[in-house]
């Protein structure tokens, strides 16, 4: 596997931060993450495609850039991947022509599905894509294990709307997927969130879908608001600061959930993630160190099957990215520490992330987490 990273910045335009191979017309597959601001400028696509005519282009809007070591807002983050034997394909859709995203994820596993098919990379809308339900779309459609992993596009602290694009110019409602086939790839992931549960478990006595409307037999927003002990507002990021935590689909572990929106008038919260009747949840706080110890396990969890990665994809929330504030390079330094120098970083911060997580029998969705997907071919 040759790798090169580039980073673009207003005041250096394009700088090349490594360069596996003298010709960049070689490299095969390319991950360009950036802000929203930026990637839906004319002239970056082209630009980017002057320089990779061969390679299959993947765009994705972000909450902040990730490249080596630095974390960095309103930039453009480009990794450009050329494989030795591994065979590959990618597919795009809209969430726009199906009517949901567990729909949309069967289409995609019919398209990427084959016998060979060992691994999925997968990114979508993080503001109209439901990510756990385009996970079961995928896991339905596959007739053996496949590792799934990827994440939710983000909008900085907007929440007005992310972009992707394969081969084009990124747009609004996109899902797009890379499929890895054969042995020669190995693929491992790890995710953790580092947040600290808190209070007595509460059931949920009425939801629909990802819409919890009672806790307790009480209105959800107001046993909510009792536990935080503080007014939530509706319409900004800082509903991320404060998730719960659920157990589904008889996992043997805690599902992280973060809020997608309020209602005021019937005092329900809706989630990025179903939240059924009947299971129990636990309201969950930040804590400093604990969101950086989590990042090291992680990083260690990704590799414990893979010697000496060449490249690591890390997909980390923007709730962390505003509780760590002017420490947030320490998640990514940490990883660093662990997979070694010659371990090629790259990702993003994201509205939620999809991962294949230790003791758990399928891939999941989830927010507020950090997973990262470690590669290295096996030639």
């Amino acid at each position: 596997m040759q790798i090169e990273q580039k980073k673009w910045t207003p005041e250096k335009t394009w700088e090349t931060l490594r360069s596996d191979l003298r010709e960049s017309k070689e490299y095969q597959l390319v991950l360009v993450f950036g802000s929203r601001t930026l990637l839906s400028s004319v002239g970056f696509y082209d630009e980017i495609r002057h320089y990779y005519p061969k390679a299959q282009i993947l765009m994705n809007s972000t909450s902040g850039e990730i490249i080596d070591t630095q974390v960095n807002d309103d930039t453009i983050s480009l990794t450009a991947i050329r494989f030795g034997n591994t065979q590959f394909k990618t597919t795009s859709v809209n969430i726009l022509d199906y009517k949901s995203a567990e729909n949309a994820g069967n289409q995609i596993a019919k398209t990427l599905f084959a016998s060979n098919l060992t691994n999925i990379l997968i990114f979508a809308d993080g503001q109209q894509v439901n990510g756990q339900k385009l996970v079961q779309g995928l896991e339905d459609k596959i007739s053996h294990p496949v590792v799934i992993s990827g994440g939710l596009a983000g909008d900085g602290n907007k929440f007005q709307k992310s972009l992707l694009g394969l081969n084009e110019q990124p747009s609004e409602g996109k899902i797009i997927a890379v499929g890895f086939y054969g042995k020669q790839l190995s693929v491992s992931t790890g995710r953790m969130d580092g947040w600290e549960e808190f209070g007595n478990e509460i059931l949920i006595t009425k939801s629909h879908q990802n819409t919890l409307l009672e806790l307790n037999h009480e209105p959800a927003l107001k046993v909510y608001n009792q536990f935080i002990n503080t007014n939530i507002p509706s319409n900004d990021g800082y509903t991320l600061l404060a998730p719960i935590c659920i157990k589904t689909n008889n996992e043997p572990f805690a599902s992280v959930r973060a809020i997608k929106s309020i209602n005021e008038e019937e005092k329900s919260i809706t989630f990025d993630g179903v939240v059924p009747q009947g299971c129990y949840i636990k309201m969950m706080k930040a804590n400093f160190e604990s969101l950086i110890n989590a990042a090291t396990s992680a990083a260690k969890n990704s590799a414990r099957n893979i010697s000496k990665p060449e490249l690591a994809i890390v997909i980390s929330n923007v709730g962390r990215k505003i509780i760590l504030s002017k420490r947030i390079e320490e998640e990514v330094e940490v990883i660093r520490e662990v997979l070694g120098e010659n371990t090629a970083i790259t990702g993003f911060y994201s509205y939620g992330d999809i991962s294949f997580v230790k003791g758990a029998t399928k891939s999941e969705s989830n927010n507020q987490s950090m997973t990262i997907t470690t590669m290295r071919e096996i030639l």
